[in-house]
């Protein structure tokens, strides 16, 4: 009986799911590179396993910043560090689960100035295991919306992207309580606002303080 088997540049076996040795090697060995078109190229091949590595999106904020239309292109130290810190975590992935529809999920949302993320996961005999991890950089809107704003944004956006796998499914969010008493009681609600209750109120969740 065949106990692993590589799909689509991933290794699927009875513990989980995992990333291609082989094109991992291939990207750790990649340059620095040294114009805008290496890096959307060292992306191409790191966003292909992004659901492995945590806060994807915060790690690659230098790299990302090269890409912004009309900005000069200056390979720093961050730059470097962040190159170097995508490789390491690609090499150190997780192997990740595939989801038991008999369990309730558990949904670990984060947010920052620049950058949410979340992730994906279960508990089975007490111990929690990943699914997925998910991140995106904030638009200039975005990064001007306040503190608990973008809590709660990290929370629809983990909601909505996880879609498939949450619908009909109960789910524990862990975030900031105050972020979802703000949601709840604002009076004067804003239009983004009302649109993010009438997401939450299409699953079966509960909160939990992250803290």
């Amino acid at each position: 009986m065949v106990q692993q088997g590589i799909v689509l540049g991933h290794i699927i076996s009875k513990q989980g799911i995992e990333v291609e040795k082989a094109k991992v090697e291939l990207i750790v060995k990649l340059p620095s590179p040294t114009n805008v078109k290496g890096v959307r190229q060292f992306f191409g091949y790191a966003g292909f396993y992004r659901r492995f590595i945590k806060d994807f999106s915060k790690l690659a904020r230098p790299l990302c910043e090269l890409l912004v239309k009309d900005a000069k292109f200056i390979w720093d130290d961050r730059c470097q560090r962040s190159f170097e810190e995508l490789k390491l975590f690609l090499t150190t992935a997780p192997i990740v689960r595939a989801p038991n529809w008999q369990l309730p999920f558990e949904v670990m949302c984060d947010a920052s100035d620049f950058a949410i993320g979340a992730v994906l996961g279960q508990r089975e005999d007490e111990k929690p295991y990943v699914i997925y991890y998910t991140s995106k950089t904030l638009n200039e809107v975005q990064r001007n919306y306040t503190t608990t704003e973008n809590e709660l944004l990290a929370v629809v956006f983990a909601l909505d992207k996880f879609r498939a796998y949450l619908v009909g499914s109960f789910i524990v969010v862990f975030t900031d309580h105050s972020a979802l008493r703000y949601l709840l009681t604002e009076q004067d609600a804003k239009v983004r606002l009302i649109r993010w209750i009438l997401l939450l109120q299409e699953f079966n969740l509960q909160i939990k303080d992250k803290k």
